[in-house]
C-alpha cells in the first residue's frame, strides 16, 4: 500500500494485519482469572488462524475489573502467546495519569502494542482530548492504536485532533467504530500512515475494500475460522465472495447490539466447550431465548462444537 514499515520494540508496523479477537476475560467465582481456559482458548484461535489478540476491550469487561485482574490479563495472555502473534493491550481512564500508569505496567509485562480509549466524565475540548493520547504515546515505546467510537464515547477524537496525532511516531493505528463510512474515508485520506482497523459494529470487507488493515472485534472469539476465511477472501480480493460472506455475517452484529456483549461471547464460548465463567456483576448471563439465538449462529457457521 505503499506506507512506510516502522520498526518499533522489535515489532513491525506492518506485521499488523488482520482479525484481532477481543479476548474474554474467563473468570472464577472469586473473580481471580482462569488461566487454564484463557491457555485453551488463546491456543485455539491461534491454530484457527487469529493472527493476534486484543486484551481488555469491551469483550473483556475492561470496565468491571479491578488493576490487578487487568495486570495478570495482559501477564497471562502474554506469557501463553509467547511472542507468536501481537498481544494489543487495552489502556482506559479518565485520568492521563492512569492511562498513562497502565500503559508502562502494560509494557513491562511484555505487551506487544497499547490501544488507547479515553473515557471521560466531564466534556473535554480537542486539546485536552490531543494530551491524553500524546501523554500514553510520548510514555512508552511501543506502538499505539488508537480508537474512536463517537456512538459510545461521551468525548470522541475528530478528524483534525486524529490528523495531529498521527504525526506522533508511535501512533500508528486507528480503531474506527463510527459506524460511518465518509469519516473513515476522511481519515484514511488525511492520514496515510495510519493503519485502519474496522470495529465489530463496522462492515468489515467494507473497511478492507476501502484500505483497512483488518478488524477487531469480539465475535472473532466465536467465529474464529468465519472471520479469518473472511479476511482472506478479502486478501485475496475476492470481493463477491467476501460480499456475501459478509452479509450473512451481519446477523451476528444485529444480534449483538440487540443483546450485552460480554453475555454474548461468553455464552457463546461456553456452548464451544470453553469454561470462561459468566459476565461480571451487574451484567447478567444471557437469558434462554437470546442464548438460542446465539447457538442457532453458531450452528450456521459451523462453530457450534469446535472446541477440543
Amino acid at each position: 500500500m505503499g506506507r512506510l514499515v516502522w520498526k518499533i520494540a522489535e515489532i513491525h508496523v506492518a506485521d499488523y494485519r488482520g482479525v484481532y479477537p477481543y479476548l474474554p476475560t474467563p473468570l472464577s467465582a472469586e473473580g481471580t482469572v482462569k488461566v487454564d481456559v484463557l491457555e485453551r482458548l488463546c491456543t485455539d484461535l491461534m491454530q484457527a488462524g487469529m493472527h493476534g489478540f486484543a486484551v481488555l476491550g469491551s469483550t473483556g469487561e475492561f470496565a468491571y475489573l479491578n488493576s490487578e485482574q487487568r495486570n495478570n490479563v495482559v501477564k497471562y495472555t502474554v506469557d501463553i502467546v509467547a511472542k507468536r502473534v501481537p498481544v494489543i493491550a487495552g489502556v482506559a481512564s479518565t485520568s492521563t495519569r492512569d492511562a498513562v500508569d497502565q500503559a508502562r505496567r502494560y509494557q513491562a509485562l511484555g505487551a506487544d502494542a497499547i490501544l488507547a480509549v479515553l473515557e471521560s466524565y466531564f466534556p473535554l475540548n480537542e486539546a485536552q482530548v490531543e494530551s491524553y493520547f500524546r501523554a500514553i504515546a510520548d510514555a512508552i515505546d511501543l506502538p499505539i492504536v488508537i480508537y474512536t467510537n463517537p456512538q459510545f464515547q461521551k468525548t470522541d477524537l475528530t478528524i483534525d485532533v486524529i490528523s495531529r496525532l498521527a504525526e506522533h511516531p508511535r501512533i500508528k493505528y486507528v480503531k474506527d467504530a463510527s459506524n460511518n463510512t465518509g469519516r473513515l474515508l476522511s481519515i484514511i485520506n488525511r492520514c496515510p500512515t495510519l493503519g485502519i482497523f474496522a470495529a465489530s459494529s463496522h462492515i468489515p470487507a467494507a473497511v478492507v475494500l476501502m484500505g483497512g488493515w483488518g478488524w477487531m472485534a469480539g465475535p472473532a472469539c466465536i467465529l474464529p475460522r468465519t472471520s479469518v476465511e473472511l479476511y482472506n477472501l478479502c486478501n485475496a480480493k475476492r470481493w463477491d465472495e467476501a460480499v456475501e460472506l459478509q452479509r450473512r455475517l451481519w446477523r451476528v452484529n444485529e444480534a449483538f447490539a440487540k443483546f450485552n456483549l460480554a453475555a454474548c461471547i461468553k455464552r457463546g464460548l461456553s456452548l464451544q466447550g470453553y469454561d470462561v465463567g459468566n459476565p461480571v456483576t451487574p451484567q447478567s448471563p444471557l437469558p434462554a431465548a437470546e442464548s438460542r439465538v446465539i447457538a442457532a449462529i453458531l450452528e450456521e457457521f459451523g462453530e457450534l462444537n469446535v472446541a477440543a
